[in-house]
């Protein structure tokens, strides 16, 4: 039976809308030249229906152009320190405090500056700013005579390029760190003006801390209606699912649970119809599962030494609980490298390696929202059980473990009775 040609027609309009979407929450800030230029012409495609769908159901603006596609995000939680800018390098290392108060320098200073920019010359203009009194009494200082403090500014730089807010003409970022040269590049002022996500402009916050200035950052109008702060409750519960990898009921406040119990079915339908992530709810919490297993900065399970010994230490730390002490995770580590090393780097099998072994475990799984820490150790959060992989499970197999997929399982059994 032929299928009638409209149908086709929408079927094909809603697989673009959705990928649109994807583009947007994988890279908010989509280009029309460079690896995501197909990204961008379908978000431009469908820009109208996307600004609709962001403004109603999260709050978030979008801005599009014939040069650059911009979804304003704000996180769902502030206070999430797990998921940094990082390096646009293989080594993708987070970004330290220093390196983010050079970014906010640079930027100031592009802002102020022409069409184009040596590197040597943001530099000059970034030590000028540094001198602020406000930044010496905070402990940063810059002078970029060191080496180290170059690095970072060759980092922030890097980071702009990544995003499209420079584009390099002439030179070499090495170069200009070992003194042997100068970097050249063009400013584009569109995608500059709109990289800040934030509902108020820096310039008009008042409050002093920073977890005070923040909030006035993102904060919401006045809320002086029951639909408004309906509104205003779907829209962050919208952000979370969107957001974080796992929505717990016991972080929400007795009225957004309450509207979360009442309209579940109604947010993640639409949040389904968006992205095609399918919601598995659970006694404790909701997660947003994606079939495709790309709409994440954060994967597991991971191939590799570390992508195994992380879903090896879930495993350990699913079945323990409650808390586990660093010292229990690293001589689990060493035990785990007598057993399976034959599969891990020989860097990872080095005596002391296990400390840096947990501790990428461990930044990864609090990522992840499967574990918590406290000054008494590791906690198991409820959705680690999912990554509960049997010992037996392994040697059956019959594949290197690095390379297994965990079980869709309960979050945790004991509970599931509970599960509406």
């Amino acid at each position: 039976m032929t299928t009638p040609l409209g149908e086709v027609l929408d079927g094909r309009r809603a697989a673009e809308f959705q990928k649109a979407a994807r583009a947007l929450l994988k890279e908010p800030l989509l280009l029309a030249h460079g690896p995501y230029a197909d990204e961008f012409r379908l978000v431009r495609r469908h820009a109208a229906e996307l600004r609709e769908w962001f403004d109603r159901n999260t709050g978030w603006s979008l801005r599009v152009d014939a040069e650059s596609a911009r979804l304003g995000r704000t996180p769902g939680t502030l206070a999430d320190p797990t998921h940094p800018a990082r390096e646009a390098s293989r080594a993708r290392a987070p970004f330290t405090r220093r390196r983010y108060v050079l970014l906010c320098l640079a930027l100031a200073a592009l802002e102020r500056g022409e069409a184009q920019i040596a590197l040597g010359r943001l530099a000059e203009q970034v030590v000028l700013d540094a001198a602020d009194p406000h930044l010496a009494a905070a402990g940063i200082e810059f002078t970029l005579e060191r080496r180290d403090e170059r690095l970072d500014l060759a980092a922030v730089v890097r980071l702009l390029m990544r995003y499209g807010v420079l584009r390099r003409v002439a030179g070499d970022e090495d170069a200009y760190v070992s003194g042997a040269g100068d970097v050249l590049y063009d400013v584009q002022r569109r995608v500059l003006a709109g990289l800040l996500a934030a509902r108020r402009g820096p310039s008009m916050i008042a409050a002093e801390g920073f977890e005070d200035r923040l909030a006035e950052l993102t904060a919401e109008s006045a809320l002086d209606s029951d639909e408004l702060r309906f509104r205003a409750i779907r829209q962050m519960l919208t952000r979370r699912l969107l957001d974080d990898p796992v929505l717990y009921y016991d972080e929400l406040t007795d009225e957004e649970l309450a509207y979360l119990t009442r309209q579940r079915a109604f947010i993640t339908a639409r949040i389904t119809e968006l992205t095609g992530l399918v919601a598995e709810g659970r006694a404790e919490g909701i997660a947003m599962v994606d079939p495709l297993d790309d709409l994440t900065d954060v994967r597991m399970p991971e191939q590799g030494t570390h992508g195994h010994v992380t879903l090896l230490l879930a495993e350990h730390l699913a079945a323990a609980g409650g808390a586990v002490s660093r010292a229990d995770l690293e001589r689990r580590v060493r035990e785990l490298a007598a057993e399976h090393g034959g599969f891990w780097s020989k860097s990872a099998k080095q005596p002391g390696a296990e400390a840096e072994l947990v501790e990428q475990a461990l930044t990864k799984l609090t990522a992840l929202g499967l574990v918590t820490r406290t000054p008494g150790g590791v906690v198991p959060l409820s959705a680690l059980a999912r990554y509960a992989v049997s010992e037996t499970v392994v040697r059956q197999a019959g594949t290197p473990p690095q390379q297994l997929t965990p079980p869709q399982a309960a979050w945790s059994a004991e509970r599931k009775a509970k599960d509406s």
